[in-house]
């Protein structure tokens, strides 16, 4: 027992530790970083750079992009993989399983694989330097891992309710979205923030596809404040924080689905 404190105890301070370094850093100036990086301000919490990455820099339009493409990647890959899911689990044939199986399949694929025929086809398409075109990427690069996570789920669900269902005249929409959807909550919300985290944080693509200031996203934008012989730490880490900002309010907020979507399974089956 006394190991496992100790344990927890280091495994908290690996954590705390650099997010402490990374808040001290976005209260100073660049002077005081580089001449005290792991110390308190001189002159007190200074919150100029917050200020400062809003005035100076177009963050609130980077800000804005990061929001579109990811609420509407999230919404989008949410509703085609829930459809498909719910799908799947009505079939009972091999049809079912094979379709699965691709969609398996599908998550198996490194990203770096699929870079350079993916960049000629948004190319052909005329989709670079566009969040439509960012947005369709994200849909099918993450539809995989949703049509996986939400299979799994649906299939414990009571076939007797669908039963129920079919004598009551329901046909598949309506049994789609009056029943599936309702008790595939907790799952779909568990889903959704691990497709918020994923979308948010995405630069590859982004990198990738996006080299128009006005369609830039935040993580693609942090780069800004690295140079080639210096980078502007506490600007660079004020940004990482207000990129961090949504990902911890959803959580605090969706936490209680996201738990419920993870043990949904192990408790339904």
């Amino acid at each position: 027992m006394l190991f496992r404190k100790f344990s927890l105890l280091i495994y908290a301070l690996l954590i705390l530790i650099p997010l402490v370094v990374v808040l001290l850093t976005s209260v100073k100036t660049l002077q005081e970083t580089f001449r005290d990086p792991l110390g308190l301000p001189d002159g007190g919490f200074n919150f100029d750079n917050y200020v400062a990455i809003f005035q100076e820099q177009t963050m609130a339009g980077y800000f804005l992009n990061s929001t579109i493409v990811t609420l509407f990647s999230v919404s989008l890959t949410l509703l085609l993989a829930a459809m498909v899911a719910f799908g799947i689990t009505r079939m009972n044939t091999w049809v079912g399983n094979v379709l699965f199986g691709l969609f398996t399949l599908g998550m198996m694929v490194p990203a770096q694989v699929i870079m350079v025929p993916l960049y000629s086809l948004m190319l052909d398409l005329g989709l670079t330097n566009s969040l439509v075109g960012l947005i369709l990427v994200n849909i099918s690069t993450t539809l995989p891992i949703a049509v996986f996570i939400l299979t799994g789920f649906m299939k414990t669900l009571p076939k007797e309710l669908f039963e129920a269902s079919t004598i009551d005249g329901a046909g598949n929409w309506k049994m789609f979205t009056k029943v599936a959807i309702p008790l595939s909550m907790p799952s779909l919300s568990a889903t959704a923030i691990f497709l918020f985290v994923m979308h948010w944080n995405d630069l590859l693509y982004p990198l990738l596809f996006i080299t128009d200031n006005a369609y830039k996203t935040l993580p693609l934008a942090l780069l800004e404040f690295q140079g080639q012989y210096s980078t502007n730490y506490p600007m660079l880490f004020t940004g990482v924080i207000i990129a961090s900002a949504p990902m911890v309010i959803a959580y605090v907020f969706l936490q209680r689905y996201f738990v419920a979507g993870i043990t949904a399974g192990a408790v339904k089956g």
